[in-house]
């Protein structure tokens, strides 16, 4: 083992006084570097000194060349605030509007838009669409990277779901696993190859990512994540589906890139904040010019997040078809979380992020799920440029998590569910249906955005939580 080195010996090298000795002190005390030899962590110190920039984005040593970079002169300053769409301004609170308008003040904004669903969040609110110059903003896509919605439309009458309503249940229990304690009754493991890309090996960040992801693919999150049996009523028989008007059963998830989306979101969070400090108000939207190393490596870690979220849907569905003997009619699927590079109406080339909403370009198909006792809707986008080619992700919270724990009985939501006819598998009262916004005045605010092919309306739902 290493002699410890001090912090003269670092100021010997010509380190600053302040963070970066501190930094540079505590990751040396890390296992693997502390096998290396007082001459290899001098060695290595002094061309982390030498060149900061280089290891921006390194696994061990980001922070520390945040700290070696010369200081900002002063905070980067918000600018005059530009104007941006609101759709059904009625249903959104005032936080969230506060936060959109902080947004629409970041110099590299050019454009945005808030959905009808739109709650407070961190940085970007729930429901917020942000068109940037050439920057990615980690906290504009969100924690939970690449969030999606997954429909499977099957040629099963709904019957079908009374008929064997216990039999449905088990295969929704043995064939889903949520969060980090409930385990698959029979170790249904599948393998995937979003697990082998290169991304898990030329990025430093993600080297010891993959082993988690490998353990959590195929499951979903807590929260409001869920996979439900549910009626599929199709009522365009234009629609792009193939399949015609009519009822069908539908099993209908919702979930996203579990630890490793969040991790990757933490992460680049942090090193943005190092490198583009803003006034307290806007500090989580601080941004990765994708001209740097840093925003190119967090741009290949969001892509890669999103199709491992796609992923874990993929065998999720896979699973269940197989359960219940069946190949589906049709899929949909859309996500949010995510940063698009798109161009506007009026040819500018941005970055467009969507927390919390849904891509609704012409002729894009996507879900906009109510909550367990009201339909979701199957959707086709319009284009509007308004908006930004987006809708809501759904119906929105009317209360939070906090709130709702307050307000509402575990007895008052169970009878609520059993009025509507629902099955809950698991659960909580924070994702009480009460908990939630009307799904059919959001999509009244939203009529210019998308047009309604059909919807889901949700029978047997699994969620996080007890087996029961």
């Amino acid at each position: 083992m290493a002699q410890q080195l001090r912090g003269n010996d670092l100021r010997q090298l010509g380190f600053p006084e302040g963070r970066a000795i501190g930094l540079a002190l505590a990751q040396l005390q890390r296992k693997h570097l502390k096998k290396l030899s007082h001459t290899e962590q001098l060695g290595l110190l002094q061309t982390l000194l030498n060149n900061p920039n280089e290891y921006l984005t390194d696994l061990d040593w980001s922070h520390t060349a945040a700290a070696l970079l010369p200081p900002p002169s002063r905070h980067i300053a918000l600018a005059e605030r530009k104007s941006y769409a609101v759709f059904g301004p009625e249903y959104i609170e005032q936080g969230a509007i506060h936060q959109m308008e902080t947004a629409m003040k970041l110099p590299v904004t050019v454009a945005g838009a808030l959905m009808p669903d739109a709650h407070h969040g961190y940085g970007l609110p729930i429901g917020g669409v942000l068109a940037t110059d050439n920057a990615v903003i980690p906290y504009a896509v969100g924690v939970d990277i690449g969030c999606r919605m997954a429909l499977s439309v099957y040629a099963l009458p709904p019957k079908h779901l009374e008929q064997r309503l216990q039999e449905m249940r088990k295969i929704l229990l043995d064939n889903t696993k949520f969060g980090n304690r409930d385990v698959f009754r029979y170790g249904q493991k599948l393998d995937h190859a979003v697990l082998e890309r290169d991304e898990f090996l030329s990025i430093p960040f993600l080297r010891n990512k993959q082993e988690t992801a490998a353990a959590q693919i195929g499951t979903s999150g807590g929260g409001n994540h869920f996979v439900e049996f549910g009626v599929v009523d199709i009522t365009d028989p234009q629609n792009e589906l193939g399949v015609p008007v009519g009822q069908y059963l539908g099993l209908l998830s919702h979930s996203g890139s579990r630890g490793l989306g969040a991790s990757v979101a933490n992460h680049y969070t942090k090193l943005a904040k190092d490198v583009c400090q803003l006034p307290a108000e806007a500090q989580h939207l601080a941004w990765l010019s994708l001209d740097t190393e840093a925003g190119q490596e967090y741009w290949a870690a969001m892509n890669l997040a999103g199709d491992y979220a796609s992923a874990c849907h993929h065998q999720i569905h896979q699973r269940i078809a197989k359960a219940l003997g069946e190949r589906p009619l049709a899929k949909v699927e859309n996500h949010h979380n995510f940063a698009w590079k798109e161009r506007l109406a009026d040819g500018r080339n941005v970055v467009v992020h969507r927390k919390g909403a849904t891509p609704a370009g012409a002729g894009v198909l996507g879900i906009i799920p109510g909550s367990m006792t009201a339909p979701g809707f199957i959707v086709r986008g319009r284009g509007e440029a308004a908006s930004l080619a987006s809708a809501s992700h759904g119906a929105g919270r009317a209360m939070s998590r906090t709130r709702a724990k307050q307000e509402l009985g575990e007895a008052e939501v169970r009878q609520y569910l059993t009025d509507a006819g629902v099955s809950l598998i698991g659960g909580g009262v924070d994702e009480a249906p009460q908990a939630y916004k009307d799904i059919f005045a959001v999509m009244r605010s939203q009529q210019q955005l998308v047009d309604v092919l059909g919807t889901f309306t949700p029978r047997i739902v699994r969620m996080e939580g007890a087996s029961t």
